[in-house]
């Protein structure tokens, strides 16, 4: 995907994006091209497998959930800034916090941050399973969001008590999502959630199926979630 078509596939969806956030995109990718010559942050490095794969891919939430206003948003695992980081320079006016466990990454995404000129964002390093547990954090944010490859029910163990009560979880997926639905709703309801809707589409060019779920918080996550670091993953909600 060249830098045109993701400029015109976005606005098609009603995301115009400016002369400045263009060559934010594009600041984006030489950084990240730059510190993965340093440390591991991505196999994909040919600029448009980057602009389809990793920033068109993060804005695809913005087709299915409203980032035009000023709302809390959380990337718990964020890696090397994706879905956050697209989704801040489409919409600056959200207010961000990402959360990884390595802190490589975390010194990574605070330079492009710097380097980008985005503002009210904050950074941690942090297990999703301990930072979930802190007063300031829990039950906080009006959408908690995760790209990742773990199965819905441990994202939701993860995520769910992070959002607060009326807000969202948003989870980005790749195929199998609606067995993984399935086998989740047990977890997302003892979590407080409520699945509302799952998207699916494919990916433009390759055509490679996404999934992507919004769950509702309708009620208070129990205290005992998210377990010790590592026990979600191990043992998920059955």
């Amino acid at each position: 995907m060249n830098i045109e078509m993701f400029q015109t596939s976005l606005k098609e969806k009603g995301i115009e994006l400016t002369e400045k956030q263009l060559s934010q995109f594009e600041k984006y990718f030489h950084l990240l091209v730059e510190w993965n010559e340093k440390m591991n942050l991505t196999g994909i490095t040919e600029k448009e497998e980057v602009y389809l794969k990793h920033f068109y891919d993060s804005v695809t939430a913005a087709f299915y959930f409203n980032f035009k206003q000023d709302i809390t948003v959380c990337d718990v695992g964020a890696g090397a800034g994706f879905p956050a980081i697209p989704l801040k320079i489409c919409f600056p006016e959200i207010k961000l916090t990402v959360v990884d466990s390595l802190n490589k990454r975390i010194g990574f995404l605070e330079h492009v941050v710097k380097e980008l000129g985005l503002e009210n964002v904050s950074m941690y390093h942090d297990r999703a399973e301990t930072f979930a547990h802190k007063p300031e954090f829990r039950q906080q944010f009006d959408l908690v969001m995760a790209r990742a490859v773990a199965r819905l029910s441990v994202l939701s163990e993860l995520c769910l008590p992070l959002v607060k009560k009326g807000g969202h979880f948003l989870g980005m997926k790749g195929a199998n999502l609606p067995e993984e639905v399935k086998e989740g709703e047990k977890a997302v309801k003892l979590l407080g959630g409520k699945i509302e809707d799952v998207h699916s589409f494919l990916l433009p060019i390759e055509e490679s199926e996404r999934n992507i779920v919004i769950i509702e918080k309708v009620k208070e996550t129990p205290k005992k979630f998210p377990r010790k670091p590592g026990t979600p993953n191990k043992s998920p909600i059955q």
